[in-house]
């Protein structure tokens, strides 16, 4: 089975809602997933993953300092996370207010590993992953199980 590690940090919890919603997409596509908050993450959870989402509010155009850790210690598992899937999520109090920004800085981390980028599919737009303003709405949970979806797919091709 295919495993995906989908790590988030979340202030006001619309963060951890739009990864449980792209869990459920992982869960559709018949992979395990594995939701934890950034700080709760190891290296044998980043080994252990056949995918990896991670998903942060935005603060000041980048990702907030929990996630910025994770990515600063997944330095640990460097060269174990070559050819993995990657992917990223976000959420904004704005409509524009960084999300993109703070997708580049976590793809840029998993490209440094080596990794294998996917963003949201084209039926949710086609961009660097999931994002939303504020609560996530029925519709961004959709997109987001999308991805979940997604990353389950590629990240099962890989596998074989």
């Amino acid at each position: 089975m295919t495993k995906v590690l989908i790590a988030y940090s979340s202030r006001t919890g619309n963060t951890e809602k739009l990864a449980r919603a792209i869990a459920l997409g992982v869960e559709r596509e018949g992979g395990e997933a594995v939701v934890k908050s950034a700080p709760d993450v190891t290296k044998d959870d980043l080994i252990a993953a056949d995918g990896i989402i991670f998903g942060s509010p935005v603060y000041f155009g980048s990702p907030t300092a929990e996630m910025k850790d994770l990515i600063d210690r997944s330095v640990a598992a460097r060269k174990k996370l070559r050819d993995k899937v990657g992917a990223a999520f976000t959420t904004s109090g704005h409509i524009t207010g960084g999300k993109e920004t703070t997708m580049m800085t976590i793809l840029m981390a998993f490209l440094i590993h080596e990794m294998v980028i996917v963003g949201d599919p084209l039926e949710t737009g086609g961009h660097y992953g999931a994002a939303c303003k504020g609560a996530p709405t029925a519709e961004d949970e959709e997109a987001g199980a999308l991805l979940g979806v997604r990353v389950c797919r590629v990240a099962t091709k890989m596998k074989s």
